[in-house]
């Protein structure tokens, strides 16, 4: 069930999580790919390799990606959409939405399932696995259809 952020009390407990960001669908995309960006796709996608990371009971999706984006000097940026009450991804490592074609951005799974809210609703459980992707088909070709995206 996705919470509201304003309605979450972070604890001091301490918990894992597993993170990944992926944009390994440009590499079959590469002709659909803004030409200024090609040199930002790395060879195998991975912009971050899986890696666990601590985080605190309470805190979401939208919290571990933007810290561990600092700790790892990964390029992260977002706007809130207060529509949604939260925080939607528009662009990591630089790659931005549309920057793959016009249904491409970024979208998050969870345990290997999309959330159809935003990151910042989704409160993490210990040893949850998060995935961030790059999709350029609107989610089809990471297995997420029509999820709504960061």
């Amino acid at each position: 069930m996705p919470v509201e952020p304003q309605d979450v009390t972070i604890s001091d407990v301490a918990y894992t999580c597993t993170i990944s960001i992926s944009c390994a669908t440009i590499l079959d995309h590469m002709d659909w790919l803004d030409p200024e960006k090609v040199e930002l796709v790395p060879e195998d996608g991975w912009i971050l390799e899986p890696i666990q990371v601590t985080f605190y009971e309470g805190e979401s999706v939208f919290n571990v990606l933007q810290r561990t984006c600092k700790q790892q000097g990964i390029h992260m940026e977002f706007e809130n959409t207060p529509m949604y009450n939260s925080a939607y991804i528009e662009g990591i490592h630089n790659l931005y939405e549309f920057d793959c074609g016009e249904l491409s951005g970024w979208m998050y799974k969870v345990n290997e399932w999309f959330p159809n809210y935003g990151c910042s609703r989704y409160q993490l459980q210990d040893g949850d696995v998060i995935c961030w992707e790059y999709t350029c088909d609107l989610g089809i070709d990471v297995g997420g259809y029509r999820a709504t995206g960061g």
